[in-house]
């Protein structure tokens, strides 16, 4: 059976190409390169995969398609893959400059762009993992406090701006968008963040996001 086809607004120019296709789990990181997609107004494909199975909806071994195993991988419309979060939301903005969601390559926007997605997967992404695991609480605990942590230094980097970037909404966005997500899901408040709160109800009013959101089935969680 032929995966569920999530059509989002075809730009400018589409010429009716085969879609790409984003393997993901529901609310998983894979969160931020579909509302990516669908902020670019770029045709995706979904296909759902079991992170405990490592299958796909369809049947197919994932690992076969993704030997790390993880999501998002990002089937391109030559066939090959692309995996990495901050790889593939680099990728669809460069599909659709003109949207802005990643500022040109070469420019020093672009490189506080990589150091925002690199700051977000390496220091507050994988902070996250020990809080969907089957730790203690003491280690849970550590991680909720290292978490919030981080969260302080975007606070104070959020004073004064829209968005992490200015005033223009980027793929480090969507991605920390995902994070503030998993901080809900996980019992960190973020009212004790009125920066970061204000940003995360400015970024889950987005068409977009609130698409996305319903898309996979997750209108609570934001």
């Amino acid at each position: 059976m032929r995966p569920k086809l999530c059509l989002v607004r075809l730009g400018p120019g589409y010429k009716g190409a085969e879609p790409m296709r984003l393997y993901y789990a529901p609310g998983a990181c894979s969160l931020s390169p579909h509302i990516v997609a669908v902020e670019a107004g770029l045709p995706l494909d979904l296909e759902k995969v079991n992170l405990k199975t490592h299958k796909t909806e369809t049947g197919e071994d994932y690992y076969a398609i993704n030997p790390k195993g993880s999501v998002p991988a990002l089937r391109l419309d030559d066939g090959s893959v692309l995996t990495e979060g901050p790889a593939i939301v680099q990728y669809l903005a460069d599909r659709k400059p003109e949207i802005k969601l990643a500022p040109p390559a070469g420019t020093m926007e672009r490189y506080r762009l990589t150091e925002w997605l690199t700051f977000i997967n390496g220091e507050i992404h994988k902070t996250f993992s020990p809080l969907f695991g089957n730790g203690s609480d003491e280690v849970k605990q550590e991680a909720r406090s290292k978490v919030k942590k981080r969260f302080e230094y975007v606070e104070q980097q959020l004073a004064g701006k829209e968005f992490l970037l200015g005033d223009t909404f980027t793929v480090a966005d969507a991605y920390f968008f995902v994070m503030l997500t998993w901080a809900n899901i996980n019992g960190i408040d973020l009212n004790h963040y009125p920066n970061i709160s204000a940003y995360f109800d400015r970024v889950s009013q987005r068409p977009a996001v609130r698409e996305t959101l319903e898309s996979e089935g997750l209108k609570k969680a934001a």
